[in-house]
């Protein structure tokens, strides 16, 4: 007898379907899986045999075979034992032919015929409405997940009997409830508690507001990673697509807690200095979303730059660039989304105390050159600006607290509805995104402020990129203080975000 049970499984960013197709036939016993599968795939055969025998249900002495179509897409995990034992189940006649049609089914099991959760169920979903389907079928702890994406019958199962229940007899499993996870009280991070870094808190500000990346350069202590750390909450709220962009990511790398929902707030990734080029683009085999796509609509925090590998620093040259990262694998490319705003952060020198006046540098000059060279010139014209950060002074350290998250982001806002105005009828959404064209229509300065940009381009020698930059940046000063002409002074302050790179070229 043959049978077919429609699952989906995960190719990059994509989520293919695959019938999962069975055969009882007489012959030689043996389970056979066939279709391009992985070690993975392939050990689902065991599991459910053995857990439809801890259910009671032996397999007849005959030759079963499952095969996974389409045969020329490779599939990975666990995700097709709840699919194929549904078509075991089927042919062997204990589950109706017609009861699984339109339903897409996907699910792990545990030898004792447990469904356990899996990843990329949101995604999946999507797939199966966008199929027709009209049911779909997961482990209880993912049915949440899988409700929310409307127009879906969702039905979450915790075992094997509770298939044959809902199949056989049409009875219904509860359905968890879906609950976002909310943030204790006092627990989130505010602007308010960065004492003193006036000028910090100033590029901060810009960078939230025309989303330029930003480079900070201070000794140890100074508060970088803490500043870092309160730019998301300055940003302004995701809009519903690209809420759903990011749960579609965090669900294929498994990453959403349970419960969770749609996820609300702007991703904030911060990776340890030592992770490989793949953890931070996404590798392996079949690719998964690496760190710069699990910052994707939000920051991705570096710290220590320049400790970071050559290889894995010159990685970040794409994703800048095209807000996207491309994978090539003998499959096929893989493509990623990665529109984040990058916040980096670096001591001036090895020790960090260069520039310090309490601190002796004990660097040579040999040694800073070569701690420098690890960011390379292509890298640094990727970075819009950077801020140099100063030791908080005593004074500022014991002063009140002042200037919460809520008041800049109310800046940030009001600049965004700026650019949002502008940029009206157009896929561009901020400042740091325009093209020559843009460019030329948003951001012609005053006959003072030319002959400044002119003045500043000879002596300083600006590449072309670093120049656009400069008049992007300047574009997005000009927005915070609510001024439509650019002038000499929005200028001046986009050029002295430069000084860094201009120093290194």
């Amino acid at each position: 007898m043959y049978c077919s049970v429609l699952s989906a499984t995960v190719s990059g960013m994509e989520m293919i379907p695959v019938q999962v197709e069975a055969d009882v036939s007489d012959g030689m016993p043996q389970f056979t899986m066939v279709g391009y599968v992985s070690a993975q795939v392939k050990e689902a055969q065991d599991r459910v045999r053995t857990a439809l025998k801890n259910m009671g249900i032996s397999l007849p002495p005959k030759r079963i075979t499952i095969n996974l179509s389409p045969a020329d897409v490779r599939k990975e995990g666990s995700r097709f034992d709840l699919p194929i034992a549904a078509g075991v189940l089927m042919t062997l006649g204990r589950i109706p032919p017609g009861s699984l049609r339109k339903t897409m089914v996907l699910g792990e099991l545990g030898l004792d015929g447990h469904v356990q959760e899996i990843s990329g169920v949101f995604p999946a979903a999507a797939k199966a409405r966008e199929l027709g389907c009209t049911t779909l079928l997961v482990p209880a702890g993912n049915a949440a997940e899988g409700g929310l994406v409307g127009g879906l019958h969702v039905v979450g199962i915790q075992n094997l009997q509770e298939l044959l229940n809902y199949c056989c007899e049409g009875k219904m499993p509860s359905l968890p409830s879906i609950e976002n996870q909310k943030k204790e009280d006092g627990k989130e991070p505010d602007f308010s508690e960065v004492q003193g870094q006036t000028a910090a808190r100033r590029a901060a500000l810009i960078a939230a507001a025309g989303f330029h990346n930003l480079l900070m350069l201070g000794p140890p202590g100074s508060g970088k990673s803490m500043i870092a750390r309160r730019i998301p909450t300055i940003m302004p709220p995701m809009s519903e697509e690209e809420q759903m962009e990011v749960t579609r990511i965090y669900s294929i790398a498994g990453m959403l807690a349970k419960g969770e929902g749609v996820r609300r707030e702007r991703p904030f990734r911060a990776p340890h200095h030592t992770m490989s080029p793949q953890a931070l683009a996404g590798g392996g085999k079949q690719p998964s979303p690496g760190e710069i796509t699990l910052a994707h609509r939000g920051v991705l925090f570096l710290d220590e730059l320049p400790e970071m590998t050559r290889t894995t620093i010159e990685i970040l040259r794409q994703p800048l660039e095209e807000h996207r990262i491309v994978i090539s694998r003998v499959s096929g490319n893989y493509v990623f989304p990665a529109s984040f705003l990058m916040v980096a952060a670096m001591n001036p020198c090895p020790c960090g105390y260069l520039g310090d006046e309490n601190h002796p540098c004990t660097c040579t000059r040999t040694q800073i050159d070569k701690y420098r060279a690890h960011l390379s010139g292509p890298l640094c014209e990727r970075i819009d600006m950077c801020v140099e950060i100063r030791r908080v002074s005593y004074d500022s350290l014991t002063a009140p607290l002042t200037g919460s998250s809520a008041e800049m982001r109310e800046q940030v806002l009001r600049a965004r509805e700026l650019q949002r105005a502008r940029f009206r009828g157009t896929n561009i959404k901020c400042n740091a995104r325009m093209q020559a064209r843009e460019l030329q229509e948003f951001c012609i300065p005053d006959a003072e402020g030319q002959r400044f940009l002119q003045l500043a381009y000879e002596r300083y020698h600006l590449s072309p990129r670093r120049y656009h930059k400069i008049l992007k940046l300047a574009r997005t000063i000009a927005d915070v203080q609510g001024e439509a002409q650019l002038r000499q002074q929005h200028l001046a302050g986009a050029l002295q975000y430069t000084r860094f790179f201009e120093e290194e070229s």
